[in-house]
């Protein structure tokens, strides 16, 4: 038995974070944050690696990778706190689509020319099913109204918890990193703070969390893939450990800083409100919590009759 990733999935997450890395910086952010119109290359760039098109089966213009892979691309996501549509159309909308049988606009999102996202009922941080728009902690995500009906499929919260939860360890990893950085130039008392013991445990607790919910994600990721009834199980394991480890590297992070709480002295308050919007879309860390304890007594599970990809 393999456990290790697909390589060809690592590679084209590997390219995505260096494509990333060179578009979509904090300057970005900053000028999306003042009232800036998106800059339509970083998508067009997505859409030439064949992002948009990752889940969509070949028959229809995609890569036909699977859920697996969409997570790690996902996780590039958040690393770069991407103000994009591409983990809500082409990682949780497609597949969702799929399920349905409703393959009709498979071949335009694959081509990036349509955007389809569908927030599910409980996050209270998406517009609702008229349209109008919902306040959100971060006003760089993008929300959209869900269709009728949409909001009540169990296998749409699965998918979107999932990519949250992928989203969560990027924007972990990228606070994480900050940390790092910043520990390293930051001086008290004539010295660095990173040799401090305590920053050294601050930062190790993170790292240790990180280590437990990577595996736990590919896990939920792989379950979903191959459709089997404890799916819904391992995607509360990976959106519960997911949203804590973000939560601790939001708080680390921000400590280390100094800023404790002056949040717009540095560019890490983006990734510090897009952990906050994630963490409470798609279920928050109790629904999550419930979830896993019913099935651990054994009860009826909450969702009903878990669906499968067709």
């Amino acid at each position: 038995m393999d456990f290790r990733l697909p390589p060809e999935s690592v590679e084209l997450a590997e390219a995505v974070r260096e494509y990333l890395a060179g578009t979509h910086g904090s300057d970005v952010l900053r000028r999306l944050d003042a009232g800036g119109n998106r800059d339509l290359r970083i998508w067009q760039g997505l859409v030439e690696m064949g992002l948009t098109g990752l889940l969509v089966p070949e028959s229809h213009g995609g890569l036909g990778m699977r859920l697996l892979g969409g997570a790690l691309i996902a996780r590039e996501c958040g690393r770069a706190c991407l103000a994009e549509p591409l983990v809500d159309t082409a990682l949780v909308a497609v597949p969702w689509l799929i399920a349905r049988g409703e393959t009709g606009d498979l071949a335009a999102i694959a081509a990036g020319e349509k955007l389809v996202a569908l927030p599910h009922t409980i996050n209270p941080w998406v517009a609702d099913g008229e349209g109008a728009e919902l306040a959100s902690v971060d006003p760089l995500r993008n929300l959209v109204a869900a269709p009728e009906g949409a909001g009540d499929d169990p296998l749409l919260l699965d998918l979107g918890a999932l990519t949250s939860a992928a989203q969560l360890v990027g924007l972990s990893e990228a606070m994480l990193d900050q940390a790092v950085a910043y520990a390293q130039v930051r001086e008290q008392f004539g010295h660095a703070i990173g040799g401090f013991q305590a920053i050294k445990h601050k930062l190790a607790d993170v790292a240790v969390a990180l280590e437990f919910v990577r595996p736990v994600l590919w896990r939920a990721a792989q379950a979903m893939d191959d459709g089997l009834a404890s799916a819904p199980l391992h995607v509360s394991h990976a959106k519960y450990a997911a949203t804590d480890a973000a939560y601790l590297a939001a708080e680390s992070a921000i400590q280390i800083h100094g800023a404790m709480g002056y949040t717009y002295e540095v560019d890490l308050h983006f990734w510090m409100k897009r952990t906050w919007a994630l963490s409470g879309a798609w279920g928050d860390r109790n629904f999550h919590y419930r979830r896993i304890e019913d099935a651990a007594l054994g009860g009826a599970h909450p969702l009903g009759p878990q669906h499968t990809f067709a």
